[in-house]
């Protein structure tokens, strides 16, 4: 059980791998100004490896999902919240199958399910938030509630670059909207990861009620 929640922390490392060595891979890559799903584009240098990691992180994000539906028993909160990250797991797995194409080449079908497949991953993303803020305490329902909103916030600003996308038009500072958009749900997924974790080993058995994350005072 303990293996399977720490997936969760596992997936948001190996995530954060395939960002960085991904740009490595693509000499002149802006991660400031290019959107993450560039790095895995059809034809992109750095396509093979991004999916080769992006696999990895999903099937290691599904089995988080499983671990957390296994570990809720009684809470419901939160076997909602696991059921919603293995929605999340499944649809990572099948992203990349429809990848964009680099700007400048003309759009196809996949890049018409690219679209769709992102924004299917969006509502699970943000249900599990505010599920997961109702599972574990108030210092985490603090927490998940704040990274809900800056996951909201930043998803928008990138969202609005995606016409300038589509016209091979510049994308001034959107690779930092979703780098922080995306980070703060992965580093969610590792802290709720270690909550799950810190909670099991402090009381070495399943005690997952709504207060069991925040230690007492």
């Amino acid at each position: 059980m303990a293996l399977l929640i720490a997936c969760g922390i596992a997936a948001s490392l190996i995530y954060l791998m395939a960002n960085v060595f991904g740009a490595m891979r693509w000499e002149g890559y802006s991660s400031a100004n290019q959107a993450v799903s560039e790095l895995s584009a059809v034809d992109a240098p750095s396509r093979p490896l991004m999916v080769v990691l992006l696999l990895v992180h999903s099937v290691l994000a599904l089995a988080f999902g499983i671990g957390t539906v296994w570990l809720a028993r009684r809470n419901r909160a939160l076997r909602v919240t696991g059921w919603l990250l293995v929605g999340v797991g499944v649809i990572d797995l099948v992203a990349p199958v429809f990848p964009m194409h680099m700007r400048g080449v003309e759009a196809s079908a996949t890049d018409t399910m690219h679209i769709i497949v992102t924004v299917a991953n969006v509502l699970p993303i943000l249900l599990a938030m505010g599920f997961g803020a109702a599972a574990l305490g108030k210092r985490f329902r603090f927490y998940s509630l704040t990274t809900l909103a800056v996951t909201i916030v930043f998803g928008a600003l990138a969202g609005m670059h995606g016409d300038q996308i589509i016209a091979n038009a510049p994308t001034p500072w959107l690779g930092v909207y979703e780098r922080i958009n995306i980070g703060a749900y992965l580093l969610w997924m590792a802290v709720l990861a270690v909550a799950l974790l810190r909670n099991k080993g402090a009381h070495g058995r399943n005690r997952t009620s709504p207060d069991a994350a925040s230690p007492r005072r």
